[in-house]
């Protein structure tokens, strides 16, 4: 594939990325802007995706083994148009743990060699995910810079840097902004307490849970971190009453949206009105279980990506999320199709505290147990937290062991849990593996 004209950030990283048609894409407003990609007109930004997907379905199909079964019949020059693009199959993410698995460790879907690549990830399921070589390769520069971090900030990082790409993907995103990072991780509050207190970073990445773990264990140990003004969240709900709270202890926190295949597919600017598409992406929301597009703007669906990243040429990769289109543009100035935000899964597969649990892994920890005749995982939130109630049906209860029960849950979707023990014929005869009754 030809390269295209550099876009900072985003769209002109590697080859076949669309972008301005400009190139010399610099920052209009550097306070405001990550780049002039955003506030480009609408029109030229869907033409520079459309002049690229055909180069990107091409791509896709002559180095991903899985994509050149998947499009055998398609003509990828004739791939240009949206409608076009709505003919070509689905690839849903819950299908990777059947296609991996036979092709390990990405069942095809790479186009790059895993030993060429930088780094292979294990996420929940599992479900493996490649980084490629090169500056921000999940594209999260873009979402920190929307959310205020700026060269010379130092970034206090509580992703995990421990098989899952989350910590990876704030830490070269901030590297490519210019930043520092703390490699803080998960866990250990009070020793992230002290770091935080000691190095003064100006910014937080994490899940919003456990930021509020911290402001909350610093005001009752009288810690000093008043260094934090802004933060980038993500990985599971962010409600209204959290960011007030957080607001109210002086941190002005974003959320973005992505995933471990993905990367960065939308986030929040100060406007905080929807989340607005990456310049990488390609947005379809479609009509769940299906390939078709809704009618019009605002119709929930699912969320399905068009990747334009070379080493993992993902094209309508159904995320499993619902959402749907905002109408209009951002107050921000950005100009990119914004998304209403997270709404639900379109099938059982959940994100519990920033992981995904899917069924299959419920069900294998419920298989090592003969005495549970039926099981479902409950998914609810206690104040600010997730929680997981596991509730097996058992005719004698003497026969099965919780903390095995629950050790092999935890084994499984890498959470803790809690179990509840019912009569046989008291969970329903359609009951889901999981049921999240968290509200939207």
């Amino acid at each position: 594939m030809a390269p295209s004209p550099a876009c900072r950030g985003g769209l002109g990283r590697g080859k076949g990325r669309p972008d301005s048609g400009n190139r010399d894409c610099h920052m209009t407003d550097p306070n405001r802007h990550y780049d002039a990609c955003e506030t480009r007109d609408p029109e030229a930004r869907e033409q520079a995706l459309m002049a690229a997907l055909a180069a990107q379905v091409a791509h896709a199909k002559a180095k991903a083994p899985y994509f050149a079964r998947l499009f055998k019949d398609v003509d990828p020059q004739a791939v240009t148009t949206r409608a076009a693009l709505a003919k070509l199959p689905v690839t849903r993410k819950s299908d990777l743990l059947e296609i991996q698995p036979k092709s390990y460790p990405f069942g095809g879907l790479n186009a790059t060699a895993p030993g060429k690549l930088a780094r292979i990830f294990m996420s929940p399921g599992p479900i493996y995910d490649p980084e490629g070589h090169g500056a921000d390769f999940w594209r999260f520069a873009r979402g920190l810079f929307a959310a205020g971090f700026r060269a010379g900030d130092i970034v206090h990082n509580c992703f995990s840097y421990h098989l899952t790409p989350a910590g990876s993907m704030i830490e070269s995103g901030a590297h490519a902004l210019g930043c520092a990072v703390v490699p803080a991780g998960v866990g250990q509050t009070d020793l992230q307490l002290r770091a935080i207190a000691d190095i003064r970073p100006q910014g937080y990445g994490g899940t919003p849970s456990f930021l509020k773990i911290l402001v909350d264990k610093a005001r009752e140990t009288g810690t000093d971190i008043s260094s934090l003004k802004k933060a980038l969240v993500t990985g599971e709900a962010f409600l209204p009453a959290h960011r007030a709270e957080l607001k109210a202890a002086g941190i002005a926190a974003r959320q973005c949206y992505g995933s471990a295949d993905l990367g960065l597919v939308a986030y929040e600017s100060e406007a905080e009105e929807g989340m607005i598409v990456d310049e990488g992406c390609l947005v379809e929301i479609l009509r769940p279980g299906t390939g078709d597009p809704v009618e019009a703007d605002g119709e929930v669906g699912e969320v399905v990506v068009t990747l334009f990243e070379p080493d993992y040429p993902l094209v309508r990769f159904a995320t499993g999320d619902l959402s749907a289109v905002l109408p209009g543009f951002s107050p921000c100035g950005r100009t990119n199709v914004r998304l209403k935000g997270w709404m639900g899964r379109a099938d059982q597969v959940t994100k519990i505290r920033g992981m995904f649990v899917h069924p299959v892994q419920v069900s294998a920890a419920v298989k090592k147990h003969p005495a549970v005749a039926k099981a479902r995982l409950v998914v609810d939130r206690i104040g600010d937290a997730d929680d997981m109630l596991l509730e097996v049906e058992v005719q004698d209860a003497a026969a099965l062991s919780q903390e095995a029960l629950l050790d092999d849950l935890r084994a499984t979707t890498k959470l803790r849990g809690r179990v509840a023990l019912l009569v046989p014929g008291t969970l329903p005869a359609d009951a889901k593996t999981i049921e999240d009754r968290r509200p939207v």
